[in-house]
């Protein structure tokens, strides 16, 4: 089911991790963000865009992760983009021997077989530092940053004032770091870069959970950036997303903090006996 957020912008909504697929109609046809995640979501967002007389003209991936870069027959052979970083990621993934298995491994097993991988990744990187994806449509600009994944990008679409984030800004999910040198300085990094279109944004669209709207962006923003403080001062977090005040069924976040936690408190001990 595709639900309006705003003036030309639909969202359709996975089930299992609640991914939110974007749609933004344009001159010709659509732009489509982050199809998800099984042969049966993808292919009822496809007929949900038929019956619309919507074709499909472009894609776009805002990061690498598995469940960002699937992509279905249904919706058309177009050009999909992603980052030129988030491209030349997933073109070393899938240069190795094997890579379809081991992305296979790391599907949830509830939907590990009716996640189809044949047409997983095939990006086309825009151009390092490209500020618009290149499509007959509203301005979408491209807003990259350092969190969470390699060529990870948000997306703005400017005259409908809907900040596309990727797996940003959660109600569901806490910051989950990428694996950098500086995990936790470059996730604020990435929350100053949206920070910074705050002002912009009417509608705010998470890679997965609640949609928001203007008075919750910087609400978001905050908490985030409070979990990744007490993260990083090895505080623990007074946070929604964890746990006795957790949502029933999402209790393994949990483990993705306790994870995370351990990490920072490592690389704490580590650069401690360097310095």
């Amino acid at each position: 089911m595709l639900t309006p957020v705003a003036d030309g912008v639909l969202v359709h909504r996975s089930e299992l991790l609640r991914n939110n697929t974007v749609v933004v109609r344009g001159e010709a046809g659509v732009l489509v963000v982050d199809p998800g995640l099984t042969n049966g979501e993808m292919g009822c967002l496809a007929e949900d865009l038929r019956r619309l007389g919507q074709p499909v003209v472009a894609g776009f991936a805002t990061h690498p992760d598995w469940d960002h870069v699937l992509w279905h027959a249904d919706l058309g052979d177009v050009p999909r983009y992603g980052t030129a970083r988030c491209s030349a990621y997933l073109r070393e993934l899938m240069s190795t021997a094997g890579w379809k298995a081991r992305v296979a491994e790391g599907l949830p097993p509830e939907i590990a077989e009716e996640t189809p991988l044949d047409l997983f990744g095939l990006l086309t990187g825009l151009p390092a530092g490209a500020a618009q994806i290149p499509w007959d449509g509203p301005a979408v600009r491209v807003i990259e940053h350092p969190a969470h994944a390699p060529g990870h990008a948000a997306l703005l679409v400017e005259d409908r004032g809907v900040l596309v984030a990727g797996d940003m800004l959660s109600d569901l999910f806490i910051p989950m770091l990428d694996d950098t040198e500086h995990p936790v300085e470059d996730y604020l990094t990435g929350l100053r870069l949206l920070e910074s279109v705050a002002d912009d944004v009417d509608v705010l669209v998470p890679g997965h959970g609640s949609v928001a709207l203007a008075d919750q962006v910087r609400v978001r923003i905050g908490q985030d950036r409070e979990y990744l403080h007490a993260l990083r001062d090895g505080r623990a977090p007074d946070d929604p997303r964890l746990g006795s005040s957790v949502e029933p069924g999402w209790e393994w976040v949990d483990g993705i903090h306790e994870g995370q936690a351990a990490r920072i408190a490592r690389r704490g001990e580590r650069d401690g006996t360097e310095g």
